[in-house]
């Protein structure tokens, strides 16, 4: 019995060859022949895949192999659309509904999609599970065109018979885009906030911020006084020199405009947040302490 199936694509054509070869090593070493051949038809690059049985050397009705021998081909189509087709189509849907970004920042979105996609930030076991869900999805839609189809063509396979997994890239395409946005609008209110640094003249030459246990933060001059609230001209009246909420604790800072800025708590705790906003303000007038007294008794 000899069968044949053509995949047709318009990229990828070395990856796709070389996924083949690899599935079908399997079908080899179980005695089938296995024929692969290419021939160009305009834009796109065929390969064919032939599986000859040489002799009934297994108990599968010709039917029933040749079925196997398309599963081996869409396990191929889906490896090829989620590793190599991906990262194209999402690129292709940032220029079509999001042109008036610049080119950096459409590489930006880029990379964030795949993050939202992937829902990590490099290879991991989570990463693989999201990207073999995704592969699952499509392996189920080619192996049901393959079915009822010898020939397959990546690029229209996509377009017409993915339509959902279309619609996952173009809303993880939006998240990555309401990021940027979010993230865009922070460096603007951090370049505000550094602009009224500079202009204002320091009115204390350091300042500590200590974390309490309970969550509220306290100044203390470098003297180890504690920041009274009258002079932080009612940024924390009423709060009995206790500021507990993290806008209200940078809006002191900045009229303070200390020269130096020692931070006691560390970035492993729900605050990280506030510090990185208070270093990327304050810049190089940060400090971050490795642990004191004052840390220690706070924390109690």
């Amino acid at each position: 019995m000899t069968a044949g199936i053509l995949i047709g694509s318009s990229k990828y054509v070395e990856a796709i060859r070389d996924k083949l070869y690899g599935e079908v090593k399997t079908l080899q070493n179980n005695g089938f022949q296995v024929v692969l051949n290419s021939k160009e038809r305009g834009e796109y690059t065929f390969l064919g895949c032939n599986i000859i049985n040489p002799g009934g050397i297994t108990d599968y009705s010709n039917e029933e192999l040749f079925l196997l021998f398309k599963h081996y081909i869409a396990n191929v189509v889906s490896e090829i659309i989620v590793n190599y087709w991906e990262p194209i189509l999402i690129r292709k849907l940032i220029k079509e509904h999001y042109p008036y970004f610049s080119e950096q920042e459409k590489e930006n979105l880029a990379q964030k999609t795949l993050r939202f996609l992937n829902q990590c930030d490099g290879i991991s076991a989570n990463q693989l599970v999201y990207q073999l869900d995704r592969k699952s999805k499509i392996l189920h839609k080619a192996i049901d065109y393959l079915h009822a189809n010898n020939e397959i063509i990546i690029d229209g396979f996509i377009n017409f018979r993915l339509k959902e997994y279309l619609n996952e890239l173009r809303e993880a395409v939006d998240m990555a885009v309401d990021e940027l946005m979010m993230e865009k609008e922070y460096n603007e209110f951090v370049r505000l906030l550094q602009y009224f640094v500079e202009i204002q003249e320091p009115r204390m030459a350091e300042i500590h911020v200590v974390l309490r246990a309970s969550g509220i933060f306290q100044l203390y001059d470098a003297k180890g006084s504690l920041v009274k609230s009258d002079y932080l001209e009612g940024f924390v009246a009423g709060l009995d020199s206790e500021i507990n909420y993290e806008d209200l604790l940078i809006s002191a800072l900045i009229t303070i405009a200390p020269q130096r800025v020692i931070l006691h708590f560390h970035e492993s705790n729900m605050y990280l947040e506030s510090m990185v906003t208070i270093k990327n303000v304050f810049g190089d007038r940060v400090g971050i302490c490795p642990g004191c007294d004052t840390c220690l008794y706070q924390r109690q």
